[in-house]
């Protein structure tokens, strides 16, 4: 699916759907906890599970994606989401929602790697990279409209009506993509093991990494704020910096890239994190985690967006299969995060979860600013 023959709006509602529906349970975790009468940490595996299996499918999803082409597999993506998310809402019970979100995180978790490959397989040069921050806006706006809405919903009407917003979206989403036609890069069939060669398994591991610090303890904004005293609406309202900082770092982005070599933005997206969760270690408070939240979404588009344009260049005979190994690695990292520290987050040890949280930034930071300079003197981004 060249990206001249979809319409724009069309992927941007892609994108917007795959992380709404990815951030929208972070916001209700005390709500559900009370709705349905569990504790904390049971509510927080719901965005747990989610997020393993948003990761777990990703290698599939790429070799699907290289075999049977882009389309097709945003097709299958798309019907799963809707099932997943009806099931949420139609079947009681704890249990059953756990499973219904672990499979609604195994479909949309193959919406934004798709993007990404799009863009990669069509463009080349520093326009992709202006391309990959307008994929980064669009997706901010679907977690800011997580952050915002999915918390004041769930208290004032209910936690399912969130999930209508995803069965809503990404119907308006499969509509069109049903008529559009499908296509395969042929030439990049079967070349799964290309995606497993020294380079790409070092990015695999850093995606672990990055994927606990600016995905995983980011689950706990919202919980923190309300651990302070915030009111659940009111929390989410603050916590939707993050998404403001991914508009404006995007944006900012496709500017300083013409001026600036990524290695460097790659840096000052790291110092972002860092202080990111210094200051929230200082000061767990809803004024200082707001801060925070900015801060991390300032890290995700200059750290991450750098970090997406090195994967989809360090292995382009299998494009698509290695952005889904990297994704896989990304939210494996986020998931295994929350669940090491689910019991902690539930005692109210958000200060100390951020602690190590500032401290695992640092050795993020110089794990991939170190290597991807390395690369750079032998490799080209393309």
């Amino acid at each position: 699916m060249p990206a001249a023959t979809a319409p724009l709006w069309l992927l941007r509602t892609v994108g917007f759907i795959s992380f709404f529906d990815r951030f929208c349970t972070a916001p209700m975790l005390v709500v559900l906890a009370a709705q349905l009468g569990i504790s904390l940490a049971a509510a927080i595996q719901l965005a747990t599970v989610y997020a393993l299996f948003y990761g777990a499918g990703q290698p599939l999803w790429g070799i699907l994606s290289d075999r049977l082409g882009r389309v097709t597999v945003m097709k299958i993506a798309l019907v799963g989401a809707i099932v997943g998310s009806i099931a949420s809402i139609a079947i009681p019970g704890y249990w059953p929602l756990l499973v219904s979100r672990a499979l609604t995180g195994l479909m949309v978790g193959a919406l934004y790697p798709m993007l990404i490959t799009i863009v990669a397989d069509t463009i080349e040069g520093p326009a992709r990279y202006r391309e990959i921050s307008n994929l980064q806006t669009v997706s901010a706006l679907g977690t800011t409209g997580a952050t915002l809405v999915a918390g004041a919903l769930a208290a004032w009407l209910d936690w399912r009506a969130v999930f209508a917003i995803t069965i809503l979206t990404a119907t308006v989403a499969l509509v069109p993509l049903v008529r559009l036609p499908n296509s395969r890069p042929d030439h990049l069939a079967g070349r799964w093991k290309a995606a497993l060669q020294p380079w790409p398994l070092w990015l695999y591991f850093v995606a672990i990494v990055e994927g606990a610090v600016l995905l995983g303890i980011l689950t706990y904004m919202v919980p923190a704020m309300e651990h302070s005293g915030t009111p659940v609406a009111l929390a989410g309202l603050l916590a939707a910096g993050y998404g403001v900082g991914i508009v404006v770092g995007s944006q900012t982005v496709k500017v300083v890239a013409k001026r600036i070599e990524r290695p460097v933005i790659l840096v000052i997206g790291g110092v972002f994190l860092i202080g990111a969760y210094v200051l929230a270690t200082i000061s767990p408070t809803a004024a200082a985690l707001t801060v925070t939240s900015l801060l991390v979404g300032l890290s995700n588009s200059f750290l991450h967006s750098t970090l997406q344009g090195w994967v989809a260049a360090v292995s382009p005979t299998a494009r698509a299969t290695t952005i889904s190994f990297f994704a896989t690695c990304l939210f494996l990292g986020a998931g295994l995060a929350t669940g090491v520290t689910a019991q902690l987050a539930a005692n109210g040890g958000y200060r100390s979860i951020f602690a190590g949280t500032a401290v695992l930034a640092a050795v993020l930071l110089g794990m991939a600013g170190l290597s991807f300079r390395r690369w750079l003197r032998t490799h080209t981004l393309g």
